[in-house]
């Protein structure tokens, strides 16, 4: 028999190497698409409703695609890309509104705007590319002790957003469960301890954790009771003598909405004009127990208001005997260095000076322009300037029973700095209040996710955030999350509703108060410090 004949030599096709540029071009569109549906997550485009579910597939695509990575022993360079395209798309479309800021009001133009916003977002998202390459190329290969890696990483990417270089938290993954099961945990953990606990629970079912035995499956039943049933069953606040959890009395509010549109706002004879003269009228026929103006619902200066104005306010809720009283929102200040975003309060038998509350964190770029950036800031026609900020935990407006604690615009997005209001009990705040002007931002997401926010502090803090807005959403929040109150956005109107005050302590004030956030941090770290020195890295099955 002749001998079988050779085997030819392989050749290379030369579509082999457009074929694996094609494959990872795919990989990389799988992290784009599940950041943005992570954006999605946080506030679905039409109602507004955040999805929960949402955010866990997009965090278990995620999971998966890394797991993807590391079977393909990806290094350091390429794991940190893919993680930060999922990161860059997720905080581009969380907050692409800025765009409407600082185009259509600000002058910017459009190509500019666009780059503007999304090297923000790449900024931002360096912190999740170092998250995701260190669990590709250094976590553990065991599924639980990988998945334990995972949710830390995850967490400390979440802090470093929200902490470095004044923070800039919006869209954290955690505010998509505020009507979800994990919204139990407020209270408890408070938005970063959900979005651990989500990451947490995804990696465990992405990375097929095997529950076999009967000790997993008491562990799974012990934490699912932990979860989702402990925090519904035990309440986080005391109840008082009459059984009610923490109720301090009801307060009657009148929530004013004047939808001033952002480019008439700062308009002599427009926009200034309609304003004052709009919320004049409110404060004066105002019935409520409380009457509240939007942030800066008086664009101007003290000593730039109509002669007498301040003046008329002060008069109308100081009468003795009255049952009324008035927090107004306007800029404080005599001169450059030294203005305020402010709100005055009014009650009677005050003192000679008003109650005032300044805003403490400020916005960068539209409070304060960080060194260096001033160019950039000259661009747009925005009338910005350096804000002097506030202190820590200012004295909450006291009024009929309620302890009310202010806050100004996103210093909703930061728990532990309103949780500094919360070390004393006996002088907590009963009533939160955040008084924002979302104009700048058009009629976009930004409303509903804004919202999102100030419906988790209520649930982390068990108190009731009522919020006065120029555009929306103007809403009375109760102490469990829930909008019992709201005016349809974009249109001018007063929102009159009982609000009833809590006291007591969550769980969640009585550790952020006194240590901020560290207690997450110090956890977050010693999961991934634990990790690198017992787990060796290796590679998992895709």
């Amino acid at each position: 028999m002749p001998a079988p004949a050779a085997a030819a030599p392989a050749r290379v096709s030369p579509t082999s190497p457009p074929s694996s540029a094609a494959s990872g071009l795919l990989r990389l569109l799988g992290f784009g698409l599940a950041g943005v549906a992570q954006a999605l997550s946080i506030a679905w485009p039409g109602d507004g409703r955040p999805l929960w579910w949402l955010q866990l597939l997009s965090l278990a695509g995620l999971v998966r695609l890394l797991d993807g990575l590391r079977a393909q022993g990806a290094g350091w360079r390429r794991a940190g890309l893919h993680g930060w395209v999922f990161a860059t798309a997720w905080l581009t479309g969380s907050f692409w509104w800025l765009f409407i800021s600082m185009h259509t009001y600000g002058g910017l133009p459009a190509p500019l705007a666009v780059i503007a916003v999304l090297a923000l977002a790449a900024a931002l998202g360096l912190y999740y590319a170092v998250a995701c390459a260190w669990f590709v190329v250094r976590g553990p290969a065991g599924r639980v002790a990988g998945a334990l890696v995972f949710a830390a990483l995850w967490t400390l990417a979440e802090l470093v957003r929200g902490s470095w270089f004044t923070g800039f938290p919006w869209g954290a993954g955690g505010y998509a469960h505020v009507d979800g099961p994990l919204a139990a945990l407020a209270p408890w953990v408070g938005v970063y301890g959900i979005g651990a606990a989500a990451a947490l629970a995804v990696a465990l079912v992405a990375r097929r954790l095997p529950l076999r035995g009967v000790v997993p499956m008491a562990l799974a039943a012990v934490l699912l009771a932990v979860v989702f049933v402990l925090p519904n069953v035990v309440s986080p606040l005391p109840a008082d003598a009459r059984g009610a959890q923490g109720t301090t009395g009801t307060l009657q509010v009148a929530l004013l909405q004047g939808n001033i549109p952002q480019d008439e706002k700062f308009i002599p004879g427009g926009g200034i004009e309609t304003a004052l003269r709009w919320y004049a009228e409110q404060l004066r026929d105002a019935k409520a127990q409380l009457v509240v103006t939007p942030e800066t619902a008086l664009p101007l200066l003290p000593r730039q208001l109509p002669a007498g104005y301040l003046d008329a306010i002060q008069e109308r809720y100081g009468q003795p005997g009255s049952q009324q009283a008035a927090i107004v929102g306007l800029p404080l200040g005599d001169g450059p260095g030294t203005y305020r975003n402010a709100v005055l309060g009014f009650m009677p038998g005050g003192a000679a000076q008003p109650y005032a509350y300044s805003k403490h964190h400020l916005v960068p770029f539209g409070e304060f322009i960080p060194p260096g950036f001033r160019w950039f800031i000259r661009m747009m026609s925005i009338p910005l300037g350096d804000f002097e900020r506030g202190g820590l935990a200012q004295a909450p407006f006291v009024w009929q029973g309620q302890r009310i604690a202010p806050n100004i615009c996103y210093e909703d997005l930061f728990g532990d700095e309103i949780g500094a209001n919360f070390r004393d009990e006996a002088t907590a705040p009963t009533v939160l209040l955040n008084v924002s002007n979302i104009a700048w931002f058009g009629d976009s997401v930004a409303i509903d996710q804004h919202l999102a926010i100030s419906r988790m502090r209520a649930l982390e803090f068990a108190r009731p955030m009522v919020r006065s807005t120029n555009t929306g959403a103007t809403v009375v929040i109760d102490a469990a999350g829930r909008v019992t109150h709201q005016l349809p956005r974009l249109t001018r109107g007063v929102l009159e509703a009982p609000v009833e005050g809590r006291r007591g302590l969550t769980p969640f004030a009585r550790w952020v108060a006194p240590f901020g956030l560290w207690p997450l941090w110090i956890a977050a770290l010693a999961i991934v410090a634990l990790g690198a020195v017992f787990f060796r890295p290796g590679r998992t099955r895709g």
